[in-house]
């Protein structure tokens, strides 16, 4: 029987498979059903960093207007006494916690550094495993420079890892310049994984009603091909784990992301369309790709596809792409 165990960020997984965090990781019926079949760990729904400020903004005009108000108040303040969606989120965690032995990682959708980072420490007190930062800044303020948007990253790392002895990852998009030595500098501070690449919502058009809406919230697998690159680029060369996220669908695609060099992989997609069985099936494909192969534990092929350990990966790739423009002309 392969031994499917992996180390992510310092937290002990039966296997390198990842609930990412969802509409399906809000409520503990599907969180223990989600470990019965299988999944190694769960990340929670995101808390959104504009639920945080509102509700502790709300209270304190509350405590404004009653005339209870110092400047230590917000020190000794107890948010598990707030109403929703804090309170609710708490208890999330520590009923998770009651009721599985997996890991439970908390998620905090941020775009700022500003005010929320002191409630990463009632994360910590209601019992999560980790905290995943799930960073989405995009680009398109045009008065702002690249530093400056990058400095929301590395601010908000500093604040959180200052506050809290639990492990701490960071997940990002690929909307950064320079991406490589971006992702370089995360590792170098105290994150213990990066996660390759959350996913957006992006617009699309009504063309006959002249509306904004919105396209297909699930990723395809054709959309690993984006993860897969970077985590082969930076495996090996960062000190942070690295995780893959984003068009992974099957047990192969699984497969890819280890020989690529990851240390887990995060799921929804997959799980929206083929319920939660699919995590077993993911498994068995795994084990059996590594019976045929005799290898009998993750890190006897992790990497082994990695940018590192491929010769003249930049040539290889360019005569790939050559190869295949060559060879649609003969059509």
């Amino acid at each position: 029987m392969a031994n499917l165990t992996t180390n992510y960020m310092g937290l002990s997984l039966k296997n390198p498979i990842i609930a990412a965090s969802s509409g399906l990781t809000n409520r503990i019926s599907d969180i223990v059903d989600l470990e019965a079949n299988g999944v190694g760990a769960v990340v929670l729904k995101s808390l959104f960093e504009e639920e945080i400020i509102s509700e502790v903004r709300d209270n304190m005009n509350r405590m404004q207007a009653t005339g209870f108000i110092y400047p230590e108040t917000m020190d000794y303040f107890d948010f598990d006494e707030m109403d929703d969606p804090i309170a609710n989120y708490l208890k999330l965690i520590s009923d998770a916690k009651k009721s599985v032995k997996i890991p439970v990682i908390a998620s905090i959708n941020c775009v700022t550094a500003e005010k929320w980072p002191e409630f990463a420490k009632r994360i910590e007190n209601a019992g999560a495993d980790a905290i995943e930062l799930n960073v989405f800044v995009l680009p398109t303020d045009l008065e702002r420079t690249a530093e400056q948007n990058e400095k929301v990253y590395f601010d908000a790392v500093s604040k959180v890892t200052s506050l809290v002895s639990i492990p701490v990852a960071i997940k990002i998009s690929s909307y950064n310049t320079a991406l490589g030595s971006f992702i370089m500098r995360l590792s170098e501070t105290p994150v213990k994984s990066v996660v390759l690449f959350n996913r957006s919502y992006n617009p699309d058009f009504d063309i006959h009603n002249f509306e904004f809406t919105s396209t297909t919230v699930f990723s395809t697998p054709a959309d690993l091909a984006l993860p897969l690159r970077w985590v082969a680029i930076m495996a090996n060369r960062v000190s942070a784990d690295l995780a893959a996220s984003t068009g992974i669908h099957d047990g192969y695609a699984v497969v890819k992301a280890l020989l690529a060099g990851a240390n887990a992989v995060q799921i929804a997609s997959t799980l929206y369309r083929n319920g939660f069985g699919q995590v077993a099936k993911m498994l068995k494909c795994i084990e059996e790709w590594m019976g045929e192969k005799g290898y009998k534990n993750l890190d006897e092929f992790r990497g082994k596809m990695s940018q590192e350990k491929a010769y003249n990966p930049a040539a290889f790739e360019r005569v790939q792409f050559m190869k295949f423009f060559k060879d649609r002309g003969q059509d």
